[in-house]
């Protein structure tokens, strides 16, 4: 079942419906066997960039390419590409080895053929035990690897994933998580995968490209991406972020960041004026007295949420507002609660710049 991937590329796509713009210029490159999640909120123009490399929605403008050659006027049938429905679209008076070889029945290929793929598509998903149930008789997670084993039996060049896990409970999602990536791995073909779950793209790819309001606003590896994000928009939807506006001015090894009285070190290249700067919960630091770092802010916890493992504490500060800090709950230094004065912490390289975003 394992096999090569292919390499897809999008340039300057654009889809309109009427006046609404649901995608606008996207141009992206995914390399052969690559995992590429396409990440973003409602409307952000992820599903109809899939629905656009599946063949099912005609662009305005722009080309798709597969491996150098332009598929954009090629009809979904003949593109052989998997996909998975968040539904899954499992027929249901049919047995779980009949799903999975409708495919195959639809190109034709011989009994012999066909049920030693049906075989082997199951055995990858760890379904072989069950090919004769009805997906009535299944969970929701059993249900997803049969159509993830009907989209990958015949050998698809790509396999396109419709937010597939968004049916499943927190728990079993997870669990699911770790399954597909090992999948991936197994098969080594080039996935492309949809949805609006920030854990599960960081979890899940090799590289994500981030929407919003139907442009690419981001492409990377989920660590450039969670690290240095570019704006505002990224560092707030992949995960969650302080930020700190100010006037920036040039100090060694960086700038600073100037609000009220504080004053904010940072490194990397001295924004133009007025800056905005990213700064992760998880990096600042509750001090104890005395103890040194690069920026330190006294205030006092306003709130906290106790999460399981950490704990989720907002802190008044005198200049820089209300900041966010995420305390793992082991050993964690103070027991939270309000009003009790803390001194904060965060090395320079703690905090990014990151541009506003465009209206």
């Amino acid at each position: 079942m394992s096999g090569a991937g292919h390499a897809l590329s999008l340039q300057g796509v654009t889809k309109r419906y009427g006046d609404f713009v649901a995608v606008r210029d996207a141009s992206l490159e995914v390399e052969s066997g690559q995992f590429l999640t396409l990440l973003g909120p409602s409307g952000s123009g992820k599903t109809t960039i899939l629905m656009v490399i599946a063949g099912f929605v005609e662009p305005s403008a722009g080309r798709v390419l597969l491996d150098g050659r332009d598929i954009t006027a090629l009809p979904p049938e003949r593109r052989n590409f998997g996909m998975v429905f968040q539904g899954y679209a499992l027929f249901p008076h049919m047995s779980v080895a009949e799903n999975v070889a409708f495919p195959l029945r639809v190109r034709r290929m011989g009994r012999a053929e066909r049920d030693a793929k049906v075989r082997a598509a199951l055995d990858l998903v760890q379904l072989d035990r069950f090919a004769d149930r009805k997906p009535a008789q299944l969970s929701g997670g059993q249900q997803q690897r049969v159509a993830l084993a009907r989209a990958l039996v015949f050998d698809p060049a790509l396999l396109l994933l419709d937010e597939p896990l968004s049916a499943l409970d927190k728990k079993l999602r997870a669990e699911l998580q770790e399954e597909l990536k090992a999948l991936h791995r197994r098969v080594g073909r080039t996935f492309i995968n949809v949805t609006h779950d920030q854990e599960e793209a960081l979890s899940l790819s090799d590289r994500i490209a981030i929407l919003n309001h139907g442009r690419l606003i981001q492409m990377g590896t989920p660590e450039s991406l969670y690290e240095r994000p570019a704006t505002r928009f990224v560092a707030d939807f992949l995960g969650k972020s302080n930020f700190i506006e100010g006037e920036a001015e040039a100090v060694p090894e960086g700038f600073a960041l100037r609000r009220g009285a504080a004053r904010v070190l940072a490194s990397g290249a001295l924004p133009a004026g007025r800056a905005v700067l990213s700064l992760r919960p998880e990096k600042i630091a509750l001090l104890p007295e005395g103890a040194a770092e690069d920026n330190v802010v006294e205030g006092h916890i306003g709130a906290w949420s106790y999460l399981g493992t950490g704990y989720a504490i907002t802190v008044a500060t005198p200049d820089l507002g209300d900041l966010r800090v995420h305390l793992p709950a082991w050993r964690a230094p103070v027991a939270p609660r309000e009003g009790l004065p803390v001194r904060l912490g965060w090395s320079r390289d703690a905090a990014v710049a990151v541009e506003e975003d465009a209206a």
